[in-house]
Order: C-alpha cells, then structure tokens, then sequence
C-alpha cells in the first residue's frame, strides 16, 4: 500500500465513524461469537466468517480484533465476496475504512465480477461510494453482465450516487450486455431527476440498445410502478434532447406503438404532440391503434 493510500484509508475512519461505544447489535454479535466452536481455538474459517458479519453491521473494532486473530482481507464469502465487498453492501463504512487501511484491494471482485463500488452503487449507498472512490476504485468497472456503476445506479434511481459518480469520471454512455444504458435503464423506470442527471453529462439520447429499443422507447412503455406523471417527464425531457419519436425497434414499433400497447394515455398524447405518426405500422402490418388494448389508449389515438 502506498503511503497516500493508507493516509487517505485512515482519514476515512473518523469521518465514517458515528457513536465511538459499541453498539447493541455489536455487543450480542460479540457475545454470540464467544460461544461459537472454534473461536477460541482461532479456527480461520469461523473468523472470517465472522468477519464477514461484522463487516455487514459495521461492527469496527470486533473487525479490527478478528484481523488481528487471524481473520484473512484475502477471504471469500459464499458470492465471493471479500469483507470490503461485503462492508460496501451493507453501508458500513467504519469497517471498510478499516480493512482498505489494513491493505484491503479496493476493486477486488466477487464471483458476478462486481466490485465493492457497483455493490455499494448498487445498494444505494452514497457515502460508502464516495469514499471508494476517494481510495481510488475504477469507477467504470463492470460485472460479468457488463453493469457499472453508473448503470446500477441509474436503474436503482439513487440521483446523488449519480451525481457522484459523473463527478468521478463515469461514462454516463456504457452498454450493459443487454445492450441498455444507463439512460435506459433510468427512463424505463420513470426515474426523470436520473434522466435529467445523464442527459447534462453528455448521455445520448436516442442511442438504440438491445432489440433497437431506444430510451424513449424505454419510457414510453415505463413500468407499471412508476408514476404516469414521472414518465411523461421523462419522455418530454428526451424528446427536448432531440429524441426521435418516429425511431423503430426491431419489431418496427416506435414509442407510440409501445405507449399505446401499454395503455399509457398521457404519453400517447406527449407523442403526438411531438410528431409521432398514427399511420405507423409495425413489422406485421400493426398501427398504434391495433396494438391499444384499452378503450382509454384508443380514446387517446382518436383525438381530434
């Protein structure tokens, strides 16, 4: 370890520190693993699994005291986790800071590939992304699934850890191996404040993924949980991004076609307001119109 890095690894640790006593949760961590066989024979496995333990509740000084039993950073749990990649889940930054001062890889991949950073992105965790990154995680490191950082926290809508992120140097433009971006992910679950976000950093916004879908095309057809008013706000910031609302996927259906089979009134209204075509047909000869399965997306189609 560089002398800037553990400098940087123990400057975290006050900053990441709440209340110095123990814990609730750690004191009856602690008394439970006092009773536990193999303890007190210091038996590797069962320390580093409680490492793992105290890692996921951020108890900081039972994780200090099993590293210094015998507890190894290089240990893997049942995902392949290390201790970090686990601290970086679960938020507990105390611990992290502990084990990256202690020599801890910072980008150290579990068996999907990802690193303690697209877990902490991942699970929401702002603060624990931005002290990876202050120790220097890749911040473009991808999974066996080509997701990101950047991706994961887009499709989890976590605004800040994005903001953080293009602060970093992201690419707010990476595919996912399923040919969606971050922009796509984010527009298809409504989230617009992520959009908007995405868009300022140079994410473009009708680049076609997987099965030509665009993220308009994302949008259109948002999913259900997502607020009809947050959709619309999401395609109308698209389409003044330059969105084209007449681009096709492969089944040659546009954003209209998809609004419609979905039954997303206020957005086929949106769609025609910006240019989007009646007369379209898809690759089996289907309108907009045909594709409606509501009488209130036909009622939409069928406005003066």
């Amino acid at each position: 370890m560089t002398a800037l890095r553990l400098i940087l690894c123990l400057a975290l640790l006050p900053a990441a520190a709440h209340a110095r006593g123990p814990s609730q949760v750690c004191t009856d961590f602690a008394r439970d693993l006092a009773q536990r066989p193999g303890t007190a024979s210091i038996d590797g496995r069962v320390l580093n699994d409680a490492l793992f333990e105290a890692a996921s509740i951020n108890c900081v000084d039972m994780a200090r005291d099993l590293l210094a039993r015998g507890a190894l950073l290089s240990a893997r749990d049942r995902f392949g986790a290390s201790a970090l990649g686990v601290a970086a889940q679960h938020g507990a930054r105390d611990v992290a800071a502990l084990l990256l001062a202690a020599g801890a890889p910072v980008d150290r991949r579990d068996l999907s590939h990802a690193t303690p950073l697209l877990r902490a992105a991942e699970a929401g965790r702002r603060r624990m992304v931005a002290d990876l990154l202050v120790v220097g995680a890749d911040v473009n490191a991808f999974n066996d699934q080509g997701v990101t950082p950047m991706i994961a926290a887009s499709f989890g809508g976590h605004g800040r850890i994005v903001q953080t992120l293009i602060a970093a140097g992201a690419d707010a433009d990476a595919l996912a191996e399923d040919g969606k971006s971050a922009l796509s992910y984010a527009a298809g679950r409504g989230f617009a404040d992520v959009v908007a976000l995405l868009l300022d950093a140079g994410a473009a916004p009708d680049r076609p993924g997987g099965h030509a879908l665009t993220p308009l095309m994302w949008a259109a057809g948002h999913s259900n949980d997502a607020p009809a008013a947050e959709g619309v706000r999401t395609a109308t910031l698209l389409l003044e991004a330059g969105a084209d609302p007449r681009s096709r996927d492969d089944r040659g259906r546009d954003a209209l076609m998809i609004a419609a089979a979905r039954g997303h009134t206020a957005m086929i209204a949106l769609l025609l307001d910006h240019g989007a075509d009646l007369t379209a047909r898809d690759n089996i000869g289907k309108t907009a119109m045909a594709l409606a399965e509501t009488d209130a997306a036909r009622a939409a189609l069928s406005r003066p």
